[in-house]
C-alpha cells in the first residue's frame, strides 16, 4: 500500500507525517522470512538431486506407459480384481470400526469440559498425536512384520491410523458443546454417564457420524495402496501386475480403484444428506 501524506491539525503545523502499512522492523522481519523460505526451497531442490534428463524424458515415458495400459484387460477383472476390491472395502470398514473402539474413549478423555483431569487429558492427547503422526503405510509395515502379510495387517493399520483422526475431532466437538443442558442435568442430580448420554451425545451426534463417514471414505482410498507392502487388498494385485510388466492389467486395476473411490465418495455424500 502506498504512503499517504498526513497533515496534523493545529496552529503552525507544517510537518508532514507519512503513514505506512508496516514499520521498518516489520519490513525487515518479512524480508528475512522471505529469504529463509527461498533458501529452504533452493536447498530442498539441491537435496533431492533432480536429474534434468529424466524430467525432459518424463512426457515421452508417460505417453508410452499409457499406450501399454490401453486397452485394459477386462477379462482380468472377474479373475482377480473383483475379490481384491471387496477385500479392500472390508479392510476399510473393519479398520474404521476398530478405530471407534479406541477413538471414542480417548475422545472422551481428551475433552477438558468432560474429563477435568490434566494428566488424563495429556495421556489421551499424546496417544492421539502418536496415532496421527505415523502414516498408514508405516503401520502396515509394522503389522505385516508381526502378523504376516494379509488383510489383518491392513485392517489394523487402518484402525490405528484412524484413531487419532476420529478421537481428535470427537474431543473438539465435545468441548464445543453448549454448557446449558449439561448444567441443567447436573443440577437435577444426573450421573456422569447420564450427562454424557443425554447431554453431550445428542449435540455431538451429527458431527460424530459425519467424521466417521469421512474417515471411512479416506480409509477406502488408503486401503487401496496398503497391498503394496503386503497388507492385502487391491494393492497386492496392482503390485503383482506391475512386477510382471502386465500393463494392460495394471490399467484394469487403476480403473477399478478409480471407480471404487468415486462410488465411495458418492455413497458417503448421499448418506450424509439423507441421514445427517
Amino acid at each position: 500500500m502506498s504512503s499517504i501524506p498526513f497533515m496534523p491539525k493545529g496552529r503552525g503545523a507544517d510537518v508532514r507525517k507519512l503513514w505506512t502499512r508496516h514499520t521498518p522492523l516489520q519490513r525487515a522481519l518479512r524480508t528475512c522470512a522471505s529469504l529463509i523460505v527461498l533458501a529452504a526451497i533452493v536447498q530442498s531442490l539441491r537435496g533431492i538431486e533432480i536429474i534434468p534428463e529424466f524430467i525432459a524424458d518424463a512426457p515421452a515415458q508417460t505417453a508410452d506407459l499409457l499406450r501399454r495400459m490401453w486397452p485394459p484387460d477386462t477379462s482380468y477383472y472377474p479373475a482377480a480384481v473383483h475379490a481384491a476390491l471387496m477385500e479392500t472395502i472390508h479392510i476399510a470398514t473393519l479398520g474404521t470400526l476398530f478405530s471407534l473402539l479406541l477413538a471414542v474413549p480417548l475422545g472422551l478423555l481428551v475433552a477438558r469440559n468432560l474429563t477435568p483431569s490434566r494428566p488424563l487429558n495429556f495421556v489421551a492427547r499424546v496417544l492421539l498425536v502418536a496415532s496421527r503422526s505415523v502414516n498408514s503405510l508405516v503401520w502396515a509395515l509394522l503389522f505385516v512384520a508381526v502378523f504376516g502379510p494379509g488383510p489383518l495387517a491392513g485392517a489394523l493399520a487402518i484402525g490405528f491410523r484412524s484413531v487419532g483422526f476420529v478421537g481428535k475431532l470427537l474431543g473438539e466437538a465435545i468441548e464445543q458443546v453448549p454448557p446449558g443442558p449439561i448444567e441443567a442435568l447436573q443440577a437435577a442430580g444426573a450421573t456422569w454417564l447420564s450427562r454424557v448420554w443425554y447431554g453431550h451425545w445428542p449435540q455431538v451426534k451429527p458431527a460424530f457420524w459425519s467424521v466417521v463417514l469421512l474417515r471411512w471414505d479416506i480409509n477406502v482410498r488408503e486401503s487401496a495402496v496398503l497391498g503394496l507392502v503386503g497388507a492385502g487388498g487391491i494393492g497386492m494385485v496392482l503390485d503383482t501386475a506391475m512386477n510382471l510388466f502386465q500393463w494392460d492389467r495394471v490399467g484394469t486395476v487403476l480403473l477399478s480403484i478409480f471407480t471404487l473411490v468415486a462410488v465411495a465418495e458418492v455413497a458417503v455424500t448421499g448418506i450424509r444428506k439423507r441421514v445427517l
